[in-house]
């Protein structure tokens, strides 16, 4: 049997992107539609751009 090793590598792509489904998750569980509507949509991801850029700073994320 092999040694199991840790491969705890983070895929912070990812990562956000889960959160940014999270958060859409959480605002449709609230809502009292059946769906949320596009305003909301851009509402809610407006919200995370700005906290990642609070806790990553403004020009995280960008391409040089």
């Amino acid at each position: 049997m092999a040694p199991v090793r840790g491969t705890a590598v983070q895929d912070h792509v990812a990562l956000a992107e889960i959160e940014l489904c999270g958060d859409l998750i959480i605002a449709a569980s609230t809502t009292r539609e059946d769906r949320l509507s596009p305003d909301r949509i851009d509402e809610v991801l407006k919200l995370a751009e700005e906290r990642f850029l609070e806790e990553h700073g403004e020009g995280a994320g960008k391409s040089p």
